[in-house]
């Protein structure tokens, strides 16, 4: 499939409609999650299908809710990529959705014809972690290597940020093995939601 760029704000009722019904980037995890002790079906993998089955049958997007440290997080997301673009001197280029098929990602921003930019925004004793830990944290790792196999990427450049803390910029490269993996367990998952939305509307046809 080709990537599609959907250039709208994100958080706008065109971005929601774009991902409506699709898994995206940021919830890869729940996709690659197993059940307790790596056996069985994940309880939030399962949840998840059945929201995007209930976003294809309404129309209606399943998760509407925010909250003081969502809200807050957004806010400094600007000031975050423009301390990015001041200490890299690259020039973050805004993107609303990035489509490929059946699945999609919301980059923070696109660099230059090859790299993508996640922000995420921590408290500052989360932020003294990363900067401490100096690497990618794990659970992140699915949404950003997801976002670039999806945008069709070579690196994403990593943001955590808090202000008054050091900004922590961490460059991760593709992992075409780990995308494997990850490609996989999307074309599964996928393949689950047709058979399970199907069984729904043989059984509940008028």
């Amino acid at each position: 499939m080709s990537v599609e760029i959907i250039d709208c704000a994100q958080n706008s009722d065109e971005w929601m409609k774009a991902r409506m019904g699709i898994p995206t980037a940021s919830e890869f995890s729940t996709v690659m999650a197993k059940g307790r002790g790596g056996k069985g079906e994940s309880k939030t993998r399962r949840t998840y299908m059945l929201k995007l089955i209930g976003e294809r049958l309404t129309g209606e997007l399943s998760d509407g809710y925010t909250n003081h440290h969502m809200e807050r997080g957004h806010a400094m997301e600007e000031e975050a990529r423009n301390a990015y673009a001041f200490m890299t001197d690259n020039d973050p280029k805004l993107v609303g959705f990035v489509r490929n098929g059946e699945k999609g990602a919301s980059p923070d921003s696109l660099i230059d014809e090859n790299g993508l930019l996640e922000i995420k925004t921590k408290l500052p004793h989360l932020q003294l972690d990363v900067l401490l830990a100096d690497k990618l944290p794990p659970e992140h790792k699915a949404q950003v290597q997801g976002q670039i196999w999806i945008a069709e990427r070579e690196w994403a450049d990593f943001v955590s940020y808090w202000p008054g803390l050091p900004l922590f910029v961490k460059r991760v490269n593709r992992d075409d093995d780990y995308i494997k993996t990850l490609s996989d367990e999307v074309d599964k998952f996928l393949a689950e939601l047709h058979e399970l939305m199907e069984s729904i509307n043989q059984r509940y046809a008028a």
